[in-house]
């Protein structure tokens, strides 16, 4: 009977040590494939943050960071009016590039540059074309965007290898806002100037072709709030830009006050570049002549601070950098660029 019951014990304890045994197998397994599984996902995770970032490239015309570049993509630039009955324009701050410089009576006018990957609604209002405008346009093979312009201007685009869309002829490519006066109510879009370009390709015009400038791959490590201001006519067209800290970019003011479009959007720059050339008036209306090639004294702004340069542009064709006094070209932050264009360093107001 003693043997029957230890045998019945010791069947029991093997029965136990069989169940104890059994769980842990179960519960091991599910934690080992529960912690692969994980492992495995944050594999995958990390696997798709650095895809991620080594399928980004800089975009060739503003150094940005994005998925896809496109090559040699058309550059749209248009002729803006900054004559204060044209005030608010419309689109320049989504501008990549803007060249600003004296017309007539020394009024500023500017030509802003956009890309065919953009789309912006409206730009303008949309004024005449100047000669030298003329030459910071053929660097990048732009269609140059005007209504009119000035006799030397027109001959220089009849002449010369200007992609041109002057509105007198392609009226379709504009409009007019009902509620301005001309001439400060022509205006166009990317998407008129795309179909305008779309044509001329499917008519054989070929892709354009230009420089690029170098941009920088590192943020500052120091950011300084600074202030300075460009005087052209009078204090009617004097503006100022103020460097803020936490945007980090450039903010173009009037009076002290931000400028905005007509749409309300305040105007930046990551880069502001003085650069002075020699301007010379050479007719009674007041037209002036800026000299566009060879080279020059210049003032890069970025991050908060001011650095002495030297601007180069060999001939109209080619591209507008901007030197080092030691002759290394410099580095741009990406993002959009504003550069000014004055006749003597005086017009420069430090504050």
């Amino acid at each position: 009977m003693e043997r029957g019951m230890f045998s019945k014990i010791k069947h029991k304890r093997l029965f136990a040590t069989v169940a104890i045994t059994l769980v842990f197998l179960i519960v091991g397994t599910a934690w080992f494939g529960l912690h692969a599984q994980t492992n495995k996902t944050d594999l995958t995770n990390k696997t798709n943050t650095v895809s991620a970032s080594q399928t980004q490239s800089r975009d060739p015309l503003t150094g940005l960071l994005v998925e896809e570049v496109h090559a040699n993509q058309q550059v749209y630039g248009v002729m803006i009016d900054e004559h204060m009955d044209a005030r608010a324009q419309s689109g320049i701050d989504q501008a990549f590039l803007v060249i600003e410089a004296p017309v007539e009576a020394g009024i500023p006018r500017l030509l802003a540059f956009f890309s065919e990957d953009q789309k912006v609604e409206k730009i303008g209002p949309v004024r005449s074309a100047r000669p030298y405008f003329v030459d910071w346009a053929l660097e990048f093979d732009a269609l140059y965007t005007h209504v009119g312009g000035s006799n030397e201007a027109l001959a220089k685009i009849a002449n010369g290898a200007t992609f041109d869309l002057n509105e007198f002829w392609h009226d379709p490519q504009f409009w007019r806002a009902t509620n301005r006066s001309a001439p400060h109510n022509t205006y166009t879009s990317t998407d008129r100037m795309g179909e305008y370009v779309k044509a001329k390709r499917d008519a054989g015009r070929a892709a354009p072709l230009y420089g690029v400038w170098k941009f920088k791959t590192t943020k500052p490590t120091e950011v300084l709030p600074e202030k300075f201001s460009i005087r052209y006519a009078s204090s009617d067209y004097t503006f100022s830009w103020a460097y803020d800290v936490e945007q980090k970019a450039y903010v173009r003011l009037f009076d002290d006050q931000p400028v905005k479009t007509l749409e309300g959007n305040k105007i930046d720059a990551q880069n502001v570049i003085v650069m002075i050339s020699d301007v010379e008036v050479i007719d009674s209306i007041g037209r002036r002549h800026i000299r566009t090639t060879g080279e020059g004294v210049a003032s890069v702004f970025q991050d908060g601070k001011k650095m002495e340069a030297v601007w180069k542009k060999p001939a109209a064709s080619e591209r507008l950098r901007f030197y080092t006094k030691e002759g290394q070209e410099i580095e741009m932050n990406p993002g959009k660029t504003w550069i000014e264009v004055i006749a003597e360093e005086s017009q420069l107001i430090m504050q």
